[in-house]
């Protein structure tokens, strides 16, 4: 990333709403907004290829579910943040993962100007490609600042999305299975 850039984007922010970035209060603001953006995005400089490169071969055919992994993203059309927790699962066909893996997956993603619905496909997408599993389900519960704070402000409401990869979309049985895994008594 550019840093000097996001120095300088920052105190011309500052300036464009009115406020003087020498002022003793906002003084070193764009040199802290520099070094929250790099860490906010630091996603967009990561290689998807090394996140999920702990496998293990292991003969488990069952469902494997780490849910409530919570993250924070920014909505890509206002750079505005949006909060949540991911669920993912999959049926390995050979080969598990670390779980903690699976975590680190879903902030890789998250880590970038983002819209939900694309966060949740990719993380899907990581998954089947890095695992080769039979089935990969990842569901995605998340509030959005820009519609909580800006716009429409409808503070409480929430953004389910899921993305359904193998047997995960193709049989219902499994589907409804994992869904209920996910929601532990919960409904969404």
């Amino acid at each position: 990333m550019d840093h000097e850039k996001l120095v300088e984007a920052s105190r011309m922010i500052l300036e464009a709403i009115g406020e003087d970035p020498n002022r003793e209060g906002l003084h070193r603001t764009p040199e802290r907004m520099a070094r929250m953006y790099s860490e906010l995005f630091q996603g967009l400089s990561e290689d998807p290829d090394t996140v999920l490169n702990t496998v293990f071969t292991e003969d488990y055919d069952e469902i494997v579910v780490v849910k409530d992994i919570p993250f924070h993203s920014m909505c890509e059309h206002h750079l505005l943040p949006f909060t949540g927790v991911a669920h993912t699962a999959y049926i390995p066909s050979g080969k598990v993962v670390g779980i903690s893996k699976l975590a680190r997956a879903v902030d890789h993603y998250a880590r970038r100007p983002q819209v939900q619905e694309r966060l949740t496909n990719q993380i899907a997408d990581l998954i089947e490609t890095s695992l080769d599993p039979r089935g990969v389900a990842v569901v995605i519960e998340a509030t959005h600042s820009c519609m909580t704070m800006r716009g429409v402000q409808k503070p409480g409401s929430s953004v389910v999305t899921s993305a359904m990869r193998g047997v995960m979309r193709s049989d219902p049985k499994t589907r409804n299975e994992v869904l209920e895994l996910i929601r532990g008594g919960q409904r969404f």
